[in-house]
């Protein structure tokens, strides 16, 4: 019988324990959390409220219940929004913006206070569509692709200034996609082709000119020769004319004898007596 109870007594102390044990763990895991790298942390206090001072990396503690850790990336983050503007001409163009951002460190719990976790989802595609379209307004829509560099430029400036009031760094922006409306895409190909047709009609003018000087060179040529042609004859007589006219005979002469096709009868009335003779 006290052999039984002392293993009761000893159960029981051992019970209170572990229960003390694991409520002493309990208690130090919820008064210690941990801040990874890149990353700080904005402290509510149930009491003071937002602490200024934010917590940096590694491991913190802090009073369960009545204090309570928010932690934030402070890495560079790519974001990507589109958005659809009207250029100074009246044309719908489409730009896709491609940005890198962090917030200020030293400004964690003011964004906290105004904008929450979820600070770059709620700021950046609003700014960003409004900067797009304040400075999409100012340029014609050729002058988009023509003064690209200026463009992004503006963008990037007005885009910081706009995001440095949200207390927003931001490292890069870029234009990553820029197309036109449909009827700004048909414009360009009849504009295109219309400058085909000019240079086409341009090239057929500048072939006629050609041609027609062609033309005079060798009627001043022809007319030349003839004139040449003209003294000699008067000079030596109708001697080189015989002498072309048998020289053009000795070509079609030769020209004949090449082709199988053509034979050779023998002149006057001796063809017709050799087939007479024939018959009995």
């Amino acid at each position: 019988m006290g052999s039984n109870q002392a293993a009761v007594s000893f159960l029981t102390n051992l019970a209170r324990a572990a229960l003390g044990l694991g409520a002493a763990t309990t208690f130090i895991n919820a008064s210690m959390y941990t801040v990874d790298g890149g990353q700080r942390a904005v402290i509510f206090d149930r009491l003071r409220g937002v602490l200024d001072k934010t917590a940096d990396e590694g491991t913190h503690f802090l009073i369960p219940w009545l204090q309570k850790p928010f932690i934030y990336d402070i890495r560079m983050k790519p974001h990507t929004f589109s958005s659809v503007s009207g250029t100074k001409d009246l044309q719908m163009v489409n730009l896709t913006l491609r940005v890198l951002s962090r917030p200020k460190v030293d400004k964690l719990p003011e964004i906290y206070q105004r904008l929450g976790l979820e600070y770059d989802e709620k700021v950046l595609p609003s700014i960003g569509n409004e900067v797009l379209k304040a400075v999409v307004a100012q340029f014609n829509a050729d002058q988009l692709l023509t003064e690209r560099p200026q463009v992004s430029a503006l963008v990037q400036n007005s885009l910081t200034q706009r995001a440095r009031d949200f207390n927003i760094e931001l490292a890069d922006v870029a234009i990553t996609h820029l197309s036109y409306g449909a009827e700004f895409s048909r414009a360009v190909e009849q504009k295109q082709v219309a400058q085909q047709e000019a240079e086409r009609s341009k090239y057929v003018v500048m072939k006629a000119d050609q041609e027609r000087r062609a033309a005079i060179i060798r009627a001043e040529g022809e007319s030349e020769a003839a004139k040449l042609i003209s003294e000699a004859t008067a000079a030596t007589g109708m001697g080189l004319i015989e002498l072309r006219r048998i020289e053009a005979s000795r070509e079609i002469a030769a020209t004949l004898a090449r082709s199988p096709n053509v034979a050779y009868l023998p002149g006057g009335q001796n063809m017709l007596l050799a087939l007479n003779s024939s018959r009995p």
